[in-house]
């Protein structure tokens, strides 16, 4: 990589990586340090290909999708770790923005791993169904029914959230 290159690669680390966090703190369902080191993974993967790559974030993304499956799927293999539960706010008028990301967060930890994968994917990279089937590797059919029972997973686990929804009517 010449220096106009690293240049242009250090610009697009500066300007991409908090929406690259976000992402890989929904995909990690939640864990800070996983989603740090599934983005500094990406971004290297990134960084060796960069001359050839025209879309870098959509590029860093898909990587950070495929890293996360792998992932998930030797998590598969192990077992998952469950993980308490979050604190409740003492303060809930003050903290109620907080709290209801706090519940979210949790909820979808507690989801399964195809089950966040899809919901992340369609809701919050708004990505159409045969997009999000390509990236997992299923049917749209397999999508459409994992989303549909995703949220009412959601919906049982963290029924505040429910109850949120319908307030924002």
């Amino acid at each position: 990589m010449d220096a106009a290159d690293e240049q242009r690669f250090r610009e697009f680390v500066a300007a991409r990586s908090p929406a690259l966090m976000r992402l890989g703190f929904l995909l990690t369902g939640g864990d800070q340090h996983a989603a740090e080191d599934l983005v500094q993974s990406a971004l290297a993967k990134l960084a060796t290909k960069w001359r050839r790559v025209e879309a870098p974030e959509a590029y860093a993304k898909q990587i950070m999708y495929r890293q996360q499956i792998s992932r998930w799927r030797a998590v598969g293999r192990r077992g998952e770790v469950v993980q308490a539960s979050l604190p409740e706010s003492a303060d809930r008028d003050l903290n109620h923005q907080s709290e209801l990301r706090m519940v979210l967060r949790s909820a979808l930890a507690r989801l399964t791993v195809r089950q966040r994968a899809v919901l992340v994917l369609r809701y919050f990279e708004d990505l159409p169904e045969k997009d999000i089937a390509r990236t997992l590797g299923c049917s749209v059919g397999t999508v459409r029914s994992t989303a549909h029972r995703s949220l009412a997973r959601l919906r049982q686990i963290a029924p505040e959230l429910a109850q949120e929804l319908e307030v924002a009517r």
